[in-house]
């Protein structure tokens, strides 16, 4: 059997993604996308993750941002192109589907980070809090969250709570918190925050639904300002751009204090492709922000397609393009590669390729591309006029 060589760990990886895909709806959609708004200047996409786990069935992560960095709504296979080794697949064979993270099991993981500074103290420091439990109440049951406390600690943070699925161990931690730091160490906390996540991929010690994490974020809920911090806004994004994938900030900026240091959050957010919100005194308003957060986070896309590269253990091209709205000519694309490998046949992975193969049937000797005959020198192939 050609097995490429899996630690013990990366098996335990396998699994969990064998193990939340079985619990996935793989019913192709029909929906059409939405129509753009009248103001829309343009969108984008971000490939994230590619997964080849399962091969030869590859998945592909993929999040979706209008010019507000609010995700597109309802694509389905008829917005999607995409190419495997400079060869466009022809949607007509259905050998790719796209479905929202939503209704999935792969798991998301994101950081609250709190500022209990006393200039938070009162009315904003009450709804930061009240968001933050929102935040929590508004995830999906395999999702994880973790709590840090920008406060007077040596560090200048407190991890509150590591990565948790339970609603009421996270509302605990939560009514722990009060508003009585001398100051703040925000990019200190930020940076924590950035290296809690980089160190929670996938692979934990148990295997179950909500093992295989697929994508991670930080919202922070601050005024912005920044005291002593042992790093310095211009170390901070220098270690962001140099992130192959940066995690996206969401910022929920207090402007109690003065608007110039809402810039920080403002340039943090922008930087790593999340989103800024400015609260102001409209404290009524933070409850549907923290929606939103939400929101962008299960909207994120997969991608799967059904492969036809042989075996080789090697990388792979793939392009992926969205037209949006459906047919509008206007098409985005993003690059990425996938791995030609042959999962070990243990039974979680047979049982959710053989799910796949139910959505995705075997072409059995046919091409799943489409056909250019001024590239395959057949001219005869050509379309006569």
């Amino acid at each position: 059997m050609n097995i490429r060589p899996h630690t013990i760990i990366h098996f335990f990886f396998l699994m969990a993604l064998a193990i939340g895909l079985c619990i996935s709806n793989f019913t192709i959609t029909t929906a059409t996308a939405g129509t753009a708004a009248p103001n829309l200047q343009g969108y984008g996409l971000k490939i994230f993750r590619v997964e080849s786990g399962l091969y030869p069935f590859v998945h592909v992560y993929i999040r979706t941002f209008d010019q507000h960095m609010d995700p597109l709504l309802n694509l389905n296979a008829m917005n999607i192109g995409l190419m495997v080794k400079g060869r466009v697949y022809d949607p007509g064979k259905k050998q790719y589907l796209i479905q929202p993270m939503r209704k999935r099991g792969e798991a998301v993981r994101s950081v609250l980070v709190i500022d209990t500074s006393k200039t938070m103290k009162g009315v904003p420091f009450e709804a930061a809090l009240r968001a933050a439990a929102r935040f929590i109440d508004a995830k999906r049951p395999q999702d994880q969250i973790a709590i840090i406390a920008l406060d007077d600690n040596s560090e200048g943070y407190t991890i509150v709570s590591n990565f948790e699925r339970d609603y009421g161990a996270l509302g605990r931690r939560l009514a722990d918190l009060h508003a009585t730091g001398e100051k703040t160490r925000l990019y200190d906390g930020l940076a924590a925050a950035m290296e809690l996540t980089a160190g929670s991929g996938p692979g934990s010690d148990t295997i179950g639904e909500g093992d295989y994490i697929v994508s991670s974020s930080i919202i922070v809920l601050s005024d912005g300002k920044d005291e002593d911090s042992a790093i310095s806004r211009s170390d901070l994004m220098t270690r962001i751009s140099t992130m192959k994938l940066p995690i996206p900030i969401f910022s929920l900026a207090f402007s109690r204090i003065g608007n110039k240091y809402l810039r920080n959050l403002q340039a943090l957010s922008k930087n790593t492709f999340g989103k800024y919100y400015r609260i102001d005194q409209k404290y009524s308003n933070i409850t549907r922000s923290v929606e939103d957060i939400q929101n962008i986070l299960q909207s994120d896309y997969v991608l799967t397609f059904r492969a036809y590269v042989s075996i080789d253990g090697e990388k792979h091209p793939l392009k992926v393009g969205i037209e949006y709205p459906t047919g509008s000519g206007k098409m985005r694309y993003d690059s990425a590669a996938f791995e030609a490998i042959e999962p070990p046949p243990l039974t979680q992975i047979l049982a959710a390729q053989e799910k796949l193969n139910q959505a995705l049937p075997d072409l059995n000797g046919k091409s799943p591309y489409m056909i250019n005959p001024y590239t395959t020198g057949d001219k005869s192939l050509a379309l006569s006029r």
